[in-house]
C-alpha cells in the first residue's frame, strides 16, 4: 500500500470511509451501472474529494480489487465525469507555480496552445466537414492533426520527467492510468490520420472519430491540471522541480516554449550544500580510471567513447533498475536523468510491460541471450536489440539495450574503399 494511503487513512475513520465509498461507486460503474445512476449517491455521501484521495482510489483498485490497468482506464473517463467539479484541491491546494520557465507554467502554456488548436481550428474543420467533405477541408484536419502529434512531447516529458519523480512518493496508480490514456490519444489521432489519408466517404465515422479525439484531449487537459499537477506540487521538492526543467529540453516541447529558463530564488543556509552539487550534477570533468582486462581508461575517455557510439545504449540491473544510458548528440528515444533507479517497467506504458516482463524472464531463465526488434519510425528504421549480460561462470547481471538508425546502412550500395 503506498505511502499516500496509510498516511491519510491511520487514525482517520472518515478518511477511511470516504475511501470506501469512492471504491464502490467506482466498483458499481465497474459492474454496468451509468454515470447518473452513481452521481447523485457520490454527491451526497462523499461530497468534495481531495486530490490525493482519487490517487489512493485509483491504486486501491488495482492494487486491492485486482482491477486491470486497463479497466481503470476505461473507467477514468466516466469516473472524471463524477469527480468534475466537486474536486476541492483544484484552486485551493498547492498552487502552480507561476514563474515562466516552471515545469507546471510550461505545461499549463502548451495545454492553451493545445486547447486553441483543438477547440477552434479542428472544431471548425470538423464543422465544415460535416457540411462538404472536399479536399481542401480533409487537407486542413490533416494539417490539424500533424500539429496535433506534437501532444508526444507534452506527453513524453509528463511520462519520462514527471512520472518518476512521482513514483519515488508511491505514486502509481494514476501514472499508470494516465500513460494508458496518453497512448490512446496518441493512436487515435495517427489512426483518423491514416483514414483521413485514405478517405473513402465514410464522412460519419470520421467525424465521431474526430469528435471523440477533441473530447479525449480536452478530458487529458482536465486531468493534468485537475489532479496530476496538483499533486505533484503537492508532493515534489523545489530542487526536484528543478531537474526536471533542465532536462525538459532534451525531450522538447509542444506548440510552444518557455519563454526563459526558469532559476528560482534561493537563500542557501550557511553549511548546507546545494542537492545538485552534491548529486554530481555540477561536478567538473569526472576523475579517476577504470581497469578492464585489455586497457586502462580514464572516466572521462570512457564516457566520451560511450557517447561517441553511433548506437543509444541503455542497460539495466538484474533487479530491472534503469542504472545507465549513454547521451550521444542525437538519442533516437528520449531518456532523462530522472529515469536512473527506476524500473524498466515503469519506464514503458503499461500496455506492453508483459513484453517486457516475458524478454526479461527469458534472460533471466536462460532461455535467451539476445532479442531484436525493428520498427519505422519517421524518417528513421531503427533496429532495436536486446542482450542478456552475464559473468564469466554465466550468472545473470543485467539487460543491455542497443538502439541504432539503420536507414543510412540499408541504403549503401556498390562500395567504397578510399577517402572521398
Amino acid at each position: 500500500m503506498s505511502e499516500l494511503i496509510n498516511n491519510r487513512e491511520h487514525g482517520a475513520p472518515e478518511q477511511t470511509r470516504r475511501q470506501a465509498l469512492l471504491k464502490e461507486i467506482i466498483k458499481e460503474l465497474h459492474q454496468g451501472k451509468s454515470v447518473e445512476e452513481v452521481k447523485a449517491r457520490f454527491e451526497e455521501a462523499v461530497g468534495d474529494v481531495s486530490v490525493s484521495e482519487i490517487s489512493a482510489l485509483e491504486h486501491a483498485l488495482m492494487e486491492e480489487e485486482g482491477i486491470p490497468v486497463e479497466e481503470v482506464q476505461r473507467l477514468c473517463s466516466v469516473h472524471t465525469a463524477i469527480f468534475k467539479g466537486s474536486i476541492e484541491d483544484i484552486h485551493r491546494s498547492s498552487k502552480p507555480e507561476e514563474q515562466p520557465g516552471h515545469p507546471v507554467h510550461t505545461f499549463k502554456l502548451e495545454n492553451r496552445e493545445i486547447e486553441r488548436l483543438v477547440n477552434f481550428k479542428l472544431e471548425l474543420h470538423l464543422d465544415k466537414f460535416r457540411q462538404e467533405d472536399s479536399e481542401e477541408i480533409i487537407f486542413k484536419l490533416l494539417e490539424d492533426l500533424s500539429l496535433l502529434l506534437d501532444l508526444d512531447k507534452h506527453y513524453s516529458r509528463k511520462e519520462n520527467l514527471l512520472f518518476p519523480y512521482l513514483e519515488k512518493y508511491g505514486i502509481y496508480g494514476p501514472t499508470k492510468v494516465m500513460w494508458g490514456i496518453d497512448d490512446a490519444i496518441r493512436m487515435m489521432i495517427k489512426e483518423v490520420k491514416g483514414k483521413l489519408g485514405a478517405y473513402d466517404g465514410d464522412k460519419e465515422m470520421l467525424s465521431v472519430d474526430l469528435e471523440r479525439i477533441i473530447q479525449e484531449v480536452n478530458a487529458m487537459i482536465f486531468k493534468e491540471e485537475n489532479i496530476l499537477l496538483p499533486m505533484a506540487l503537492e508532493k515534489l521538492t523545489e530542487d526536484e522541480w528543478v531537474r526536471i526543467a533542465r532536462e525538459s529540453d532534451q525531450i522538447g516541447f509542444c506548440l510552444t516554449a518557455p519563454e526563459q529558463e526558469w532559476i528560482p530564488e534561493r537563500v542557501p543556509l550557511p553549511g548546507v550544500v546545494a542537492e545538485e552539487e552534491e548529486d554530481g550534477e555540477k561536478s567538473e570533468t569526472p576523475q579517476g580510471y577504470v581497469k578492464f582486462q585489455t586497457g586502462i581508461l580514464s572516466v572521462e575517455q570512457l564516457e566520451a567513447v560511450m557517447n561517441h557510439l553511433p548506437v543509444d545504449l541503455t542497460f539495466i540491473d538484474e533487479n530491472d533498475v534503469v542504472r545507465y544510458f549513454s547521451h550521444g548528440k542525437e538519442r533516437i528515444f528520449a531518456r532523462t536523468k530522472a529515469v536512473i533507479g527506476r524500473t524498466v517497467q515503469n519506464c514503458h506504458p503499461p500496455q506492453s510491460v508483459h513484453v517486457v516482463n516475458e524478454l526479461l524472464a527469458d534472460f533471466k531463465a536462460g532461455r535467451k541471450d539476445a532479442e531484436d526488434f525493428w520498427i519505422p519510425v519517421k524518417d528513421k528504421f531503427v533496429y532495436i536489440r536486446y542482450f542478456a549480460v552475464r559473468s564469466e561462470d554465466g550468472r545473470y547481471l543485467g539487460t543491455l539495450e542497443f538502439t541504432q538508425n539503420i536507414a543510412p546502412i540499408r541504403a549503401l550500395e556498390g562500395q567504397k574503399r578510399i577517402l572521398s
